[in-house]
């Protein structure tokens, strides 16, 4: 078992997930950061099509995210083979979203940033350079489909610092218990 303040010992692929706004992209940057890991965009994973279809305000579907999954678990794949850590950003909002992304590393960890939906709400519209408008957000939080007991992460509020996000979550790795709710 890792030691909490000893992160580089045994590489974790961790996917930071929740729905728009939710800061997926800032947490995943630090905590790969913090890792000494490679953090990958999952929103760069995207089709144009599927861009182009979020921009003009419509949701995606299963069908929409099928081939984008498949990237991502592609590239969870390629860093478990490698032994390598690897943190991702991926709303992952639904539980066989999840499982999918499992296969390719059955250790795969997900922390859960969440948080109050007014919050999350002004977070998006203080974005300049995004695609996602904040009339996606609602169908999103109706599709999430939040940790269950059984999957390797940790559910984390959105309202505290970053810093003592990757914290939480840095404890979280050196815990053996599958899911550690906060």
């Amino acid at each position: 078992m890792n030691q909490p303040d000893d992160h580089r010992a045994a590489p974790i692929r961790w996917v930071v997930m929740g729905v728009c706004g939710c800061g997926k992209s800032e947490i995943g940057r630090r905590l790969a950061a913090s890792l000494h890991a490679p953090f990958l965009e999952g929103d760069a994973f995207h089709s144009a099509a599927n861009v182009a279809k979020m921009a003009a305000g419509t949701p995606l579907d299963d069908a929409d995210r099928a081939d984008w999954l498949a990237r991502l678990q592609a590239e969870i794949a390629a860093a478990h083979e490698r032994g390598a850590g690897l943190v991702l950003s991926c709303s992952a909002l639904k539980r066989r979203y999840r499982d999918l992304l499992r296969q390719a590393d059955p250790a795969l960890r997900f922390a859960h940033l969440h948080g109050d939906r007014a919050l999350i709400e002004q977070r998006m519209r203080a974005r300049t350079a995004h695609y996602m408008p904040t009339s996606l957000l609602d169908s999103q939080l109706r599709d999430l489909e939040p940790l269950a007991p059984d999957e390797a992460g940790v559910r984390l509020d959105i309202a505290a610092a970053p810093d003592a996000i990757i914290d939480q979550i840095l404890q979280a790795q050196g815990q053996q218990s599958p899911f550690i709710p906060t």
